[in-house]
Parts: C-alpha cells; sequence; structure tokens
C-alpha cells in the first residue's frame, strides 16, 4: 500500500476522474454496492457522445436506481470538486492544531464559503459512528471555560456573572479517546446526560473535587483535591482531560480565534476526533 500524504494526493489525485477512483476503492474495496436497497450488483453507466450521462454513475440491478460513490456521505449535494474535498480531509485532518475556513480557502481556491462548509461537513463527519462509541475502562471528567475574558473570576478561574465564556465538559477514556460537550452550565443533571450517552455505566469515574461531581453518585467515583494541591494520587488524576483542553485552547486561540457558542460543539468534535487518531500517521495507505 502505497503512503497517501499531501505530496500524491496533489500530484495523482488532482482531476476528477482519479479522485472518484480513489473514493471508489476506499468505500467499496469488494465492489460497488447500492445506498439504497444494500444490492452488491451493480453496473456502471458508461457515458456517450450526446447523452446526459454523467461520469461515476452506477445503476442498480435490484431497486434499479441510479447512484454515485458520494450518495450518502458527506460529498453529496455539493458542486465542490471531489479532489479538492480529498485535500481538503488530509489538510484538516493532518493540522494538529487545526485548519481555518480562510486558509482552507486560500490554498484549495475555493471560495471562503465553500472552505467554510467544507470544513462543517468534516467536522460532522468526525463525531459519526464509529467513532461515537461509548468510553470504558477508566475514564476522566473535568470542565474547561471556551470563549472572551472576562474581568470577573472566581476560585479556579471560573467565569462571573459577565463572562461569555462557555463551558466545555471532557470525557477522556485513559489512554484512548476523548468526548468533548459544550454545555449552557455545568450542572449534575447536564453531566448525567453526557455520561449517559458517551460513557459506560460500568466505567472507573476520575474527576476533581468540583461538588456537581459528586452529585453524580457514580458507583466508581474516585477524585482528586486540587485545593489543597492534590493532582495525583496513585493512578487517580485528570491529568489526560487537562492535557485535551490544552491542545483545544490552543488550537481555538491560534487557529481559529473566534468560535461562536452555536458552533463550538463541531469544533469539539474536530478537536475530539483529530485526539481520537493521535497514534496514527498522518500519511494514511491507500
Amino acid at each position: 500500500m502505497e503512503t497517501l500524504n499531501l505530496s500524491r494526493l496533489a500530484k495523482h489525485f488532482s482531476d476528477e476522474d482519479s479522485a472518484r477512483a480513489l473514493l471508489e476503492s476506499m468505500r467499496w474495496p469488494n465492489g460497488a454496492a447500492c445506498p439504497h436497497c444494500g444490492g452488491a450488483d451493480p453496473y456502471r453507466l458508461t457515458p456517450k457522445a450526446g447523452s446526459k450521462t454523467r461520469k461515476g454513475l452506477w445503476k442498480c440491478r435490484a431497486c434499479r436506481k441510479q447512484f454515485t460513490v458520494t450518495v450518502g456521505t458527506i460529498f453529496e449535494d455539493s458542486h465542490i470538486p471531489l479532489s479538492k474535498w480529498l485535500l481538503a480531509i488530509h489538510l484538516l485532518c493532518a493540522s494538529k492544531k487545526g485548519m481555518s475556513a480562510r486558509q482552507l480557502h486560500r490554498m484549495l481556491g475555493v471560495t471562503y464559503k465553500s472552505a467554510w462548509f467544507m470544513a462543517n461537513r468534516l467536522r460532522y463527519a468526525m463525531s459519526q459512528e464509529p467513532l461515537a462509541s461509548k468510553l470504558a475502562g477508566v475514564v476522566e471528567v473535568d470542565e474547561t471555560y471556551i470563549g472572551a475574558r472576562h474581568k470577573r473570576g472566581t476560585r479556579r478561574g471560573r467565569p462571573g456573572p459577565d463572562s461569555h465564556k462557555t463551558p466545555v465538559v471532557a470525557l477522556v477514556e485513559r489512554g484512548g479517546r476523548v468526548r468533548a460537550i459544550p454545555m449552557p452550565r455545568i450542572t449534575a443533571e447536564n453531566l448525567k446526560t453526557a455520561m449517559s450517552a458517551h460513557m459506560d455505566p460500568d466505567a472507573t469515574l476520575m474527576t476533581d473535587e468540583l461538588v456537581t461531581y459528586k452529585a453524580l453518585r457514580h458507583p466508581d467515583h474516585q477524585t482528586v483535591n486540587h485545593s489543597v494541591g492534590e493532582y495525583v494520587r496513585a493512578d487517580v488524576h485528570v491529568n489526560s482531560a487537562e492535557g485535551f483542553f490544552s491542545l483545544l485552547k490552543r488550537g481555538i486561540n491560534g487557529v481559529y480565534h473566534h468560535v461562536g457558542k452555536g458552533h463550538l460543539g463541531r469544533y469539539c468534535d474536530e478537536f475530539s476526533f483529530r485526539y481520537d487518531s493521535r497514534k496514527l500517521p498522518d500519511a494514511g495507505t491507500g
């Protein structure tokens, strides 16, 4: 298998036919399948002179519907060339601290609106299965605040009533994956909802001493007391969660600069995906 780095993508997949062939081989390694009915014996329609049949069109023998490799994917209903989509995927995933839509716009030669559209669709894909299974084993839970600076604060840097910061809770599987969820407020009810959706109920929970975490009444819950200078006790700590927050904040402050509350969840998904795949090489294989 050849390494799929930016140089090879730009050289060999800079036209639509090559990009489509690559996507077909990745989506259908064992042969094309109908995305409508699952039929495994479709046939390719060949464009003829004067016909309106476009390249890459297939027809299912079972349901008789036509489709292309983009049906049912984030590329569907997009007029942006597949070759630019492939480069955008590589650029966004390989950039450790993210890549702004302005940068994609300049590097790919698309409009800023198109670059924003592509980035948000890719962030959506980063949050979908099989990437959304529940966290297990030891799970660290911690909170931080993202947004504009404020004048007044409270203990541990929590924002005061005049703050425009948004709380973000991270659930980090020790040595594994992370889920980062923006919340309107850090409450026991909001935490229970997040943990129910993303964490195996049999997992060991590790947090700091925040009283809200105590209200969760998780059966296997261990804490460290930051207020007295305790950050690690044997294997009890939330250092993995704090490490993830440092990456999230550096990316948002250094690359994106400002993220609106309505879009913050997508950026959290992006950095979670990048954290989950941190042990993979930047250049995939194909």
